[in-house]
């Protein structure tokens, strides 16, 4: 059995493509992850983000080419990587209920469970709502408890698809705080966002995706000061069209 601790990246994707219903959502993808910056996925409604995330995480197989990470997640090991939804995946337990749920399907031994939990709610400013039913949440407390979920588990990578999305500017900005904390941990970001400010503020690279392939990959200074391509010049301008 490998290593559990050994390092998931790099992600190395070639050639990859996917394809649903007669439509091709992804073509041609050739990508590297690397560990530490913070990877940030933007591009137009429909260009294929939420579907190359899956992909990378596991969630689908692509239907052309190939992705491999350096030591692969076995059957029976501790996951190394994890992903939040735009819409977190809550059950019906108490906000502490979830993460000690987490933490025993991840195999951690009876005695830590609790107080590594709790540890976990303290650091995203959920401590007090131990007790509550997770889904009374606010859609931004959901969100930070699905964080905090993640990050109880010690992942190598982590995957965010829109975790803003549909929140106000205070929700946003404690997520956007957990999310830096997390990265300041040494866990890897990848995330998707609509938010071109949060792409600036939580970003170090940009991926540009576009049509179901990547158009760019730019420092964030460089994507937003000077884009290389037409494309996506056009999409922070607000001139591409949605596909």
């Amino acid at each position: 059995m490998a290593d559990a601790s050994a390092p998931l990246l790099p992600l190395v994707l070639e050639n990859v493509g996917f394809a649903a219903g007669g439509r091709t959502i992804l073509a041609g993808i050739d990508l590297r992850i690397e560990p530490g910056p913070r990877t940030v996925i933007i591009g137009p409604n429909g260009a294929g983000k939420s579907v190359l995330m899956r992909i990378m995480h596991g969630l689908l197989a692509p239907t052309s080419g190939t992705l491999r990470w350096a030591n692969p997640e076995r059957r029976g090991e501790p996951r190394r990587q994890a992903m939040v939804f735009q819409r977190p995946v809550l059950l019906r337990r108490s906000v502490l209920g979830n993460l000690l749920f987490a933490l025993a399907v991840a195999g951690v031994r009876s005695h830590e469970r609790e107080a590594r939990a709790r540890a976990a709610l303290d650091r995203v400013g959920l401590g007090t709502f131990a007790d509550r039913p997770a889904r009374v949440l606010s859609g931004g407390e959901q969100q930070r408890l699905a964080l905090a979920r993640a990050r109880m588990l010690r992942p190598q990578v982590l995957f965010l698809d829109e975790p803003t999305a549909n929140l106000d500017p205070g929700a946003t900005r404690e997520i956007e705080s957990v999310v830096q904390s997390i990265h300041d941990s040494g866990t890897k970001i990848v995330m998707i966002t609509h938010n071109l400010g949060q792409a600036r503020r939580l970003g170090d690279e940009i991926l540009f995706v576009d049509r179901g392939r990547i158009a760019e990959r730019s420092d964030v200074d460089r994507f937003f000061r000077h884009p290389a391509t037409a494309e996506a010049d056009a999409f922070l301008k607000g001139e591409l069209p949605w596909h």
